[in-house]
């Protein structure tokens, strides 16, 4: 009896580890899934381009000259950054972003930064109104936040506090109010101005914000041909007459386009070099890394130039990114991102110049093609540029 018994358990326990057995061997069988990139073809180049070129098209109605802010914001935006605009009263910042707004037919807000605006202004706040039953509840409501282009006018005039209520919606597209967290729409960009030649009553902006930024973008005069025609266009209508040319689909479709685009290992390695260049404090940092900066770029700023390249390279209807398009971007990317030191403000050397040296010290030995233009650098390869040679 025993010995059948001990026989039984015998069958009942084989089934059952077989049982197991072929559901491992089955989840074994099943492929974990992947994030595969998918293959970029002539179609999508195509495609790519001419949406670059409408979108360009249309900004040229409104906004005269300003052809590499142009170029660097649409950059920014198709790659998923958020961009500072420098200038100078007048220069056409403001108009630039609002155009961007009807040219990307997307939601847009203005948020005025002053002295006295407070975060829940940005973001949003819960107020208490009597309910149906007729009993106070709290009713969320939105800030200007909630919108997919935020221009965020003079943001230098906020407090500090105001400025951090930005933080959380400008890396991770949410905002979290009351212990609530809620996600923004896509795609959410935000585009700031600031005057630098006025002191009086402005902040800096926080280092965390600043970092957050995928570029900063110096907005200068126009030349003299480009100021007669700002005069006889703003003597028809000062109102924007630019049309829609791309949708929140199709730009959201245009940056999974440039994701997938493929980069060569040895443009990686100089775009990490470069920024790695810029730690003073790191054995691969420059002579002149180490004397004029005081701290260097973030990762952050490797993801942005990676990123930013491979739409460059797009644009100027390219299937690979080049070293050029990493020596473009450096002083956007990198300009607001590092620190001087005290001997570089007195030698009166700024951030750009320090980028292009650096770019210098660590160009290969006999790597000449390293500060070639992209036409130059692709040769026959490059089919089209908007922009034409000027980069």
């Amino acid at each position: 009896m025993a010995t059948e018994k001990k026989a039984d358990k015998a069958k009942k326990a084989a089934p059952k580890k077989e049982n197991n057995e072929a559901v491992e061997t089955d989840k074994e069988s099943v492929p974990a899934p992947k994030n595969v990139k998918k293959e970029i073809t002539e179609q999508d180049l195509d495609r790519f381009a001419e949406q670059c070129e409408n979108i360009f098209t249309q900004i040229g109605r409104d906004v005269i000259g300003q052809k590499e802010v142009v170029e660097y914001t649409v950059i920014a935006m198709i790659a998923g950054g958020n961009v500072l605009l420098e200038g100078v009263p007048g220069v056409g910042k403001t108009r630039l972003v609002r155009s961007l707004g009807r040219v990307f037919d997307l939601p847009f807000s203005r948020i005025q930064f002053t002295c006295d605006l407070m975060p829940a202004d940005v973001t949003a706040t819960n107020i208490i109104v009597k309910g149906n039953s007729g009993n106070n509840e709290f009713s969320f409501q939105p800030g200007p936040i909630f919108s997919n282009i935020i221009l965020a006018d003079e943001i230098n005039r906020a407090t500090p506090k105001t400025q951090s209520a930005l933080l959380e919606a400008m890396q991770e597209h949410k905002v979290t109010v009351m212990g609530v967290s809620r996600k923004l729409d896509e795609p959410f960009f935000v585009l700031a101005t600031q005057n630098p030649i006025e002191q009086d009553g402005t902040y800096p902006l926080p280092e965390a914000q600043m970092d957050r930024f995928m570029f900063k973008l110096l907005v200068t005069y126009p030349e003299k041909d480009e100021l007669r025609s700002i005069v006889e266009m703003t003597q028809v209508t000062m109102d924007e007459v630019a049309e829609a040319a791309c949708n929140a689909e199709q730009l959201l479709s245009m940056r999974e386009t440039a994701k997938n685009l493929p980069i060569a290992s040895d443009v990686i390695d100089y775009a990490m070099d470069l920024i790695i260049a810029t730690q003073p404090e790191s054995a691969s940092s420059t002579a002149t890394a180490k004397k004029y900066i005081r701290n260097g770029a973030s990762p952050r700023a490797a993801q942005a130039i990676i990123s930013a390249a491979k739409v460059r390279a797009l644009i100027n209807g390219r299937y690979n990114v080049s070293f050029a398009d990493i020596n473009a971007l450096a002083c956007p990317v990198l300009r607001h991102r590092i620190k001087l030191t005290f001997e570089a403000v007195t030698d009166n050397i700024a951030s750009d110049d320090v980028i292009k040296t650096i770019i210098k010290e660590i160009r290969p030995a006999e790597g000449g093609a390293v500060h070639e233009t992209p036409e130059e650098s692709e040769g026959k390869k490059s089919r089209r540029g908007l922009f034409g040679g000027k980069k």
